[in-house]
């Protein structure tokens, strides 16, 4: 598997702690006082036998291809992504309680980590994206995510219209969220299921294969003169209706 480095101190900590991903060479800026979260790097990485190694600053961003690497980077293997079939696995072991995020397209790293470090917080079964046109979880969406999609199982397709057909036949109800004016709006939907979420890409949303194939349309209301919101907060707010949604659903049955 094709080798990258990961950087930043949280991305870092998550890949070593997550222990998805094997620890090749760390690498520490010279002259870096090596306390708190830096510490807790090294003592990580010591123990799973890497090679930590004290280089100057240059040669990290140099390695990392990003100047905002905060003193530290990790050689590691590729993100390990999740086939269709783990994928189904996940959802079915996962039962009532499942949750999927679909990406349709999001090209924008910062706004995949965002999102992404959202969906894991909020307990998402799993989150799915498209291995063409679409940001790809590099370390730069690695380290936008905080190091938060080490801990999250994510599916690289080739169709995702027949990934959310497979996620349909599973027993998921997939629901595209548009802001379209006739559709109900998030509040109006019961999440208490198997359901699946697609969010749109930030310039062209939810394309219209997968509003046509998906079992229904959900908007955000919006009050304001602003159109739409960015891509990673409507999927946070969508996430976090459904937990609502099924937090007092929990409750209720106690």
């Amino acid at each position: 598997m094709p080798r990258e480095w990961v950087y930043g101190r949280q991305a870092v900590l998550a890949v070593l702690r997550a222990a998805r991903r094997p620890c090749h060479t760390l690498y520490i800026a010279q002259g870096t006082v090596v306390k708190g979260i830096l510490g807790d790097i090294v003592v990580e990485a010591t123990e799973r036998g890497c090679e930590v190694v004290y280089v100057p600053r240059s040669e990290i961003a140099r390695r990392a291809g990003s100047s905002g690497h905060q003193g530290v980077a990790l050689l590691t293997d590729g993100y390990p992504y999740l086939d269709e079939v783990d994928l189904l696995q996940r959802v079915e072991d996962a039962g009532s309680d499942a949750l999927v995020l679909v990406l349709d397209h999001l090209q924008d790293p910062q706004n995949v980590g965002n999102l992404l470090r959202t969906a894991e917080i909020a307990g998402v079964t799993a989150a799915v994206i498209p291995k063409r046109r679409a940001a790809l979880i590099t370390p730069a969406v690695v380290n936008a995510s905080a190091g938060a999609v080490e801990y999250l199982s994510v599916s690289l397709v080739t169709n995702l219209a027949r990934v959310v057909e497979m996620l349909q036949e599973a027993g998921v109800w997939v629901y595209a969220l548009e802001g379209l004016p006739q559709a109900p709006t998030l509040w109006e939907v019961d999440w208490t299921g198997p359901v699946g979420i697609v969010v749109g890409s930030e310039g062209e949303g939810v394309s219209r294969l997968l509003r046509e194939r998906s079992d229904g349309v959900v908007r955000i209301p919006m009050w304001g003169r602003t159109t739409s919101l960015n891509a990673a907060t409507a999927g946070a707010l969508a996430l976090y209706e459904v937990r609502r949604q099924r937090v007092a659903a929990a409750t209720q049955s106690e």
